[in-house]
């Protein structure tokens, strides 16, 4: 019962899985780990923000208009499907066929994601794709947003959406952010928690759910200096990196030092490669096989404008290479679109070594011709031109001196602005500082997605071909130890019990099992959910008060003292001892 399908006794809900007790455990496990690799490890300020995000905030970031799939259905079932992958699907198949339209498949295939409605749609007809199991045909491609729609009060007045990420509760308390680490660049800001996405189909267990954990980051910087101060603790790492250039020549990845990818450009910048190296170790901490891990740069096509570099963290698993994480150059978007919307300036200031002499315009509304022209909503027209940007400031500017008339926006409609509405100069000022709205690099991890893929590199099958097991690490393990007592006996049952609560005290997860079955079925059952260590009262314990202490991969044992056992498991599984020292510090028992 790792996961189980929500509601399952009613059938289910496609994309809906509840997590039973090892899973939960597992999750929990992995969840801390990534707190303590990234927040702890980075000083960075955790924030828990509200699920239930007003429409204002979400039209803003552009999820309103912008966040969607598209979407066919089969004419007869209405089952829903994805339109760019069944192309996808059609196009891989194609270009495996070798047919005639293999050449032209190979050249669409690397640009589905780039297409637009009426391209998919005309695709589809082109390689005559049909219904997957039905074979029945399809209906138009149509955009489907994919957030969640609710309303929030009795009245339904106010519309609001479940957030279909964390982050942009974190861009929303940016001001408030800098303030509490006063008013500091660079500094990130670290969120765990639910998001929502009404995917169109569902599948791969954990991989495609509409209900998931996110643990998500936000570096907030200078636009103008992205380097990391503890850049070169990662330089060395040389994790395998999928550039542009490597994807469209049709090469594997191949592996770089995060150093050189930074210095030849492959990599945007410092803080950038920073998160993908720190991601790597982190990858490494949890169990996964770095040889099916990779950093795929996005192509052009995959880019949103405003980015400057992105890379996703894949790992290979039975699906195929699995986007696990985000890591996304996001520029300045996120805060200039929320402070366009809000009215708030959301700028951080610069102070300088030294004082500069720098260009800078003038804004003087003319506030007694504006009175007299807009008379209530003169205020409104002053605010809007002292907050236009510089190059709106230009633009009206060379209008004016050219006696032309220059449109203005306000909230809900533009207004005429003459010449002599306003006096707007360039010039020279001497400054000791400047505000600037802070770029955003954004690590953005997939919970669920990486223990799907550490689930796959984790299981494997004794030599007999009949016992599994879960290779799981001990900080990662559901259960750290399993108690057993050989036969069952009042004493050796008593004893048992005596180290099971002395690895409470220690808060060290166990199971106590006292059935007396065979103790290698006992041991085969726990190896099965990853419990990495077997602890086996026997009649020699109650001789000289030695446990044998079991190593799940190995099988290896080892006798060590029952009160030394909770202080040395505690070692083991925090990582401050491993088997092997062990083993050179106890004697051998099989």
């Amino acid at each position: 019962m790792f996961i189980t399908p929500s509601f399952k006794i009613y059938g289910g809900v496609a994309g809906f899985f509840d997590y039973g007790p090892p899973g939960c455990a597992v999750k929990q496990n992995v969840t801390q780990l990534w707190r303590d690799h990234f927040v702890v490890e980075e000083n960075m300020l955790e924030v828990e923000c509200c699920s239930v995000t007003p429409e204002v905030a979400l039209r803003a970031s552009g999820h309103v208009e912008r966040f969607t799939d598209f979407m066919v259905r089969d004419v007869k079932t209405g089952e829903s499907y994805r339109a760019d992958h069944l192309l996808e699907d059609a196009l891989r198949a194609a270009v495996r066929d070798a047919g005639q339209a293999a050449d032209t498949a190979r050249d669409l295939l690397p640009r589905v994601g780039d297409m637009g409605m009426a391209e998919i749609d005309s695709a589809l007809n082109q390689f005559g794709v049909k219904a997957p199991g039905t074979g029945n045909d399809l209906t138009h491609t149509w955009a489907f947003n994919l957030m969640f729609k609710t309303q929030v009060g009795t009245r339904g007045a106010k519309e609001a959406y479940l957030r279909p990420e964390t982050a942009q509760g974190i861009f929303s308390n940016f001001k408030e952010l800098l303030y509490y680490n006063g008013s500091k660049l660079p500094f990130a800001a670290a969120q765990v928690g639910t998001s929502y996405r009404n995917e169109i189909a569902p599948r791969g267990s954990l991989l495609r759910v509409r209900e998931f954990t996110q643990a998500e980051i936000e570096h907030f910087c200078n636009p103008n200096d992205k380097r990391h101060p503890k850049f070169d603790s990662v330089s060395d790492v040389e994790p395998l990196l999928y550039d542009r250039a490597t994807q469209l020549a049709g090469l594997p990845a191949a592996s770089e030092t995060l150093g050189a990818a930074v210095k030849t450009g492959t990599i945007a910048n410092q803080t950038l490669a920073y998160y993908i190296g720190r991601t790597y170790v982190f990858a490494q901490s949890i169990g996964l096989d770095v040889s099916r891990v990779r950093f795929r740069q996005h192509l052009a096509n995959e880019m949103a404008h405003y980015a400057t570099d992105c890379w996703d963290f894949e790992v290979q698993c039975a699906h195929g290479w699995v986007e696990c994480a985000g890591i996304a150059d996001r520029s300045t978007y996120d805060i200039d679109a929320h402070a366009t919307s809000s009215k708030v300036d959301m700028r951080a200031y610069e102070q300088f070594p030294e004082p500069r002499n720098v260009d800078v315009l003038t804004i003087v509304p003319n506030k007694k011709i504006l009175g007299k022209v807009f008379t209530k909503h003169a205020q409104a027209v002053i605010n809007a031109l002292n907050t236009m940007s510089e190059c709106d400031a230009v633009e009206m500017a060379g209008k004016l001196r050219a006696g032309l008339v220059a449109r203005l926006a306000l909230d809900d409609r533009h207004v005429d602005v003459h010449p002599g509405f306003v006096t707007i100069d360039a010039g020279k000022k001497l400054v000791h500082g400047a505000r600037f709205a802070p770029a955003v690099i954004e690590p953005s991890f997939g919970i669920g997605r990486i223990m799907y893929c550490m689930f796959d590199h984790c299981f494997y099958t004794r030599d007999d071909g009949q016992r599994t097991v879960f290779a799981f690490r001990p900080s990662v393990a559901p259960v750290k130890c399993a108690v057993f007592s050989l036969v069952n006996t009042h004493a050796l049952n008593e004893r048992a019990q005596l180290v099971a609560a002395s690895l409470t005290k220690k808060r060290l997860v166990h199971a106590l099992d006292t059935s007396g079955i065979s103790i290698g079925k006992r041991y085969a059952r726990t190896d099965e959910i990853g419990v990495p260590f077997g602890i086996t009262i026997d009649h020699t314990s109650l001789q000289d008060g030695t446990v044998t202490l079991r190593e799940r991969d190995s099988t290896a044992q080892i006798r060590l003292h029952m009160d030394e056992v909770p202080t040395v498991v505690k070692a083991l599984v925090d990582g401050d001892l491993s088997w092997t020292q062990l083993q050179a510090q106890g004697v051998s028992s099989g």
